[in-house]
């Protein structure tokens, strides 16, 4: 189905790229400030070695506090050393069968909520060898506990994942970027051990079939998880989810020009595959998504996806909007106040400002800044087009 295309919206034409990447880059400077603030007062408490939060002492602080990321029990589980979730919208693991009770596993995850598009997502680092059992329990159990304060708009945040989005190679220019936490073959299994200290059962991985996706650049694959033994010795139903493989967009970079299509169609795609109802009545659960570190890339996609769904532009069922959108229902307004009045009309600055408040770094460089400007663009200029 071809849509005709539609104009595009002043603020889109009328842009200001190194401007607004200037300006949220200030605004990102006075969040990484505070977070450092927050370290600091929590190293020098000695609370910080046995309590996995100190209270900071202001109210900048506290908002963009990421103590449990830097405790020293979950200091390990962190990818990289400069990249932790907030307290506030970090996602909590179930804590049964872990070292601390009710209070759950560490996870360096975040919940975040799109600003015009509306839809829940769990942002995620790739995972590593010793977190992998942590990153399918996500999908295995029933949707963890969600931050009160960035619930979708519909209130429908119970559903289970179904879909994860991968937006890194296992292995690019020779490191690994991404630890394989399910076979490469059709029909074989592995068993996924918890991280030491935890007693929760095993996991049992099982790629049950794999496809690829030409227009999508896209390694779809039916994944199945199940934990080896349960506490009552009762049988227990695998859990099947659908891993979404991108696979032209390198690390600290962004697609090639004629690639950008490519990646349209793949944002499109994912939309269309986690809104199979056919096994599972949610309509559209949140979607679990990562890169390496789970911020570059992984905020540019949110970001992208957010834009396209706020126009009707994500997929080809409705025509697309011709006016500005608004966001659904709104987030907490940021401590650092609003973004100047030079960038009150660009939507996409808004949406990486909002971001940033959810997970720290996200839409990391200019260049995916554009890149995100440019794809939007395309969804205009092709209307609906799949």
């Amino acid at each position: 189905m071809n849509l005709p295309a539609t104009p595009l919206p002043l603020w889109l034409r009328d842009r200001d790229i190194r401007n607004a990447y200037k300006t949220l880059g200030i605004r990102e400077q006075a969040r990484d400030k505070a977070r450092h603030i927050s370290l600091q007062q929590a190293n020098s408490s000695r609370a910080f070695r046995a309590a996995p939060s100190v209270a900071p002492t202001s109210d900048l602080t506290s908002h963009y506090s990421i103590l449990a990321g830097y405790h020293p029990d979950h200091y390990y589980a962190n990818r990289y050393g400069d990249i932790a979730p907030y307290d506030r919208t970090r996602v909590i693991v179930g804590g049964a069968g872990g070292t601390k009770g009710d209070e759950g596993r560490y996870f360096n995850a975040s919940w975040v909520r799109e600003l015009f598009g509306g839809k829940l997502w769990i942002a995620t680092q790739a995972p590593l060898p010793s977190t992998a059992h942590a990153f399918l329990s996500v999908i295995a159990q029933p949707a963890a506990r969600l931050p009160p304060d960035i619930h979708p708009p519909s209130g429908n945040a119970s559903g289970r994942v179904r879909t994860v989005v991968q937006l890194t190679q296992n292995f690019e220019s020779g490191r690994q970027k991404a630890h394989a936490y399910f076979p490469s073959v059709p029909g074989q299994s592995i068993v996924t051990q918890p991280e030491p200290g935890c007693f929760a059962p095993p996991l049992k991985v099982t790629l049950l079939e794999s496809r690829t996706i030409g227009a999508s650049r896209c390694l779809q694959s039916k994944v199945s998880v199940v934990p080896t033994s349960s506490p009552n010795g009762q049988h227990l139903e695998p859990v099947v989810f659908t891993h979404m493989l991108y696979g032209a967009w390198p690390d600290h970079g962004v697609p090639q020009p004629e690639d950008e299509a490519s990646l349209l169609s793949f944002l499109r795609l994912v939309d269309c595959v986690n809104k199979d109802t056919s096994t599972d009545r949610d309509p559209d659960p949140p979607i679990m998504v990562n890169c390496s570190a789970g911020v570059g890339r992984t905020g540019s996609f949110i970001a992208l996806s957010s834009l396209l769904r706020a126009y009707h532009l994500i997929s080809n069922s409705t025509t697309p909007l011709l006016t500005t959108p608004t966001p659904p229902s709104p987030l907490p307004p940021s401590p650092l106040g609003s973004l100047p009045n030079d960038l009150r009309d660009d939507l996409i600055a808004q949406e990486i400002d909002a971001l940033r408040e959810q997970r720290p770094g996200m839409v990391q460089r200019e260049e995916q800044i554009r890149l995100i400007y440019s794809i939007l663009i395309q969804a205009f200029v092709g209307g609906g087009t799949q």
